[in-house]
């Protein structure tokens, strides 16, 4: 028998493991033709001896020929059978893979975004906003408009952007026409498209000390260089940033409700950071991620809208104010900017979704959004004062609730010696999903505190919710 045959009969078949033998026999063979077990020209032997060998139905060997015939490893001669391919390159074995590295890590904490009891980000459903929903989705899916089916345009559609623009201008005071506004998926890939065309690796960007956790990651991924920059009571601390980098191309803001604190960027922060802007020829990226929830008077405005020398970009979402899965952003640039971003986005995704957007526009133009806001204004009033009630109530002695103006969350600042990330791991036993504000921060010294959040969630639950960690810190001796 020849070397290559005897080869063959020796291929290892596995029949205790799921996978199917016509599998196991292809690879087997490709293995022995990459290798060089079998050489170029070299003969296979015939289906059935080969089948009768390993002890498979001889349709399984001739499929895996099939396959190896289709892919050009071998190729078959009239009434003398089939040979190992004469085509293939010199040094074509494949060397095993490598394992996947082992990645150490513990176990991922509760997602704070999903459904336990103070999760964030989370919005209620209302019945009166869905059926609205519902009946503008049927009239476009009855009528469809051959735009919404087909692809669009990057900036996405105008009369969405016009809707948005209209929209911008009353309620935040942007200033901006709808050829600015850019649809995005979501507010992080409006941040994603502004990095990408914006920074080159090395790039100092000022970033606020405690800061939002996926900014901080995509701005590592661009590979730029992070300047924390405090943040105290009145906001960022615009001098200790001039201090650190004063040449940073790009300074990252959450003006409206500081992400995780909550605070308010002062008037006098907000001229203070415009003017090294302009002096330092960089730019301020805005995100106004939860401005249409402030409970005590009107939205504040926004810092673009007092921008004279169009160095800010400002970018919004629908995930928080109708809901996440949507995933529909959008950013406001300078003229400057939108060429590049728009070319940015035909060379990632194109253009944004399209089906909904019909739907969205109508919501904005028809006059739903104006009462659904206001609705869940109260909503979320009544949640917030119930969870700060509950706080008092059940957590005092291990924390204390700021109770925000604005936003979507609650900060809840632990008694002194406690730990937020043995709360979190506390709670997390309970099903509770709290969110420790410690790791957020880059060199500041770390709070120890808690983010609750409160919209999308009944009343009813966050009291009991409050009342089972109260429980559950007794039980594991918190004790301050």
């Amino acid at each position: 028998m020849p070397a290559d045959l005897s080869d063959l009969m020796l291929l290892p078949i596995d029949r205790t493991g799921g996978e199917p033998l016509l599998r196991q026999v292809y690879r087997e063979l490709r293995r022995a033709i990459l290798s060089g077990a079998l050489p170029p020209g070299g003969k296979l032997p015939p289906t059935r001896a080969l089948a009768e060998r390993l002890g498979v139905a001889r349709n399984t060997v001739v499929a895996a020929y099939e396959q190896l015939l289709a892919e050009g490893f071998i190729e078959g001669r009239v009434g003398a059978g089939s040979f190992v391919s004469c085509d293939l390159p010199d040094g074509l074995e494949i060397s095993p893979p490598e394992p996947p590295r082992q990645m150490p890590s513990p176990p991922p904490p509760a997602n704070p975004f999903g459904t336990l009891p103070f999760s964030t980000g989370r919005c209620a459903l209302d019945e009166r906003s869905l059926r609205i929903w519902r009946s503008l989705t049927l009239r476009h899916l009855q009528r469809p408009d051959p735009e919404m089916l087909g692809y669009g345009e990057p900036g996405g559609p105008a009369a969405l952007r016009q809707a948005i623009a209209r929209y911008l201008k009353t309620a935040r005071a942007v200033r901006c026409e709808p050829e600015q506004v850019v649809i995005t998926a979501g507010a992080q890939q409006a941040i994603d498209l502004v990095l990408r065309v914006l920074l080159r690796p090395g790039d100092p960007v000022w970033l606020e000390d405690p800061c939002y956790p996926a900014v901080r990651a995509a701005l590592e991924a661009a590979r730029a260089r992070v300047v924390p920059v405090p943040v105290d009571g009145q906001g960022l601390e615009v001098a200790a940033g001039v201090a650190a980098a004063p040449d940073a191309r790009l300074a990252y803001v959450t003006p409206s409700s500081h992400y995780p604190l909550g605070v308010v960027l002062s008037m006098a922060r907000r001229m203070e950071l415009l003017a090294w802007a302009r002096a330092a020829g960089a730019w301020v990226l805005e995100d106004d991620y939860d401005s249409e929830f402030r409970y005590a008077g009107r939205p504040l405005a926004s810092l673009q809208g007092i921008d004279g020398g169009g160095r800010v970009i400002y970018v919004g979402t629908f995930s928080k104010v109708l809901f996440p899965g949507l995933r529909l952003g959008y950013a406001v640039l300078p003229p400057e900017l939108l060429d590049p971003v728009l070319t940015m986005r035909r060379l990632t995704d194109w253009h944004p979704a399209t089906l909904y957007t019909g739907v969205v526009t109508d919501f904005l133009e028809e006059g739903h959004f104006g009462p659904h806001l206001r609705r869940m204004r109260r909503r979320y009033t009544t949640a917030r004062d119930a969870l700060a009630d509950a706080i008092r109530g059940h957590l005092s002695p291990w924390m204390e609730a700021e109770v925000p103006e604005q936003g979507m969350k609650l900060i809840a600042r632990l008694r002194p010696g406690l730990s937020d990330r043995d709360v979190e791991a506390v709670a997390a036993r309970r099903g509770i999903a709290v969110r420790p504000v410690s790791p957020m921060h880059i060199a500041v010294p770390p709070l120890q505190a808690l983010m609750l959040g409160f919209t999308g969630h009944e009343p009813g639950a966050l009291r009991h919710a409050a009342r089972e960690l109260a429980a559950a810190l007794a039980a594991a001796r918190l004790d301050v």
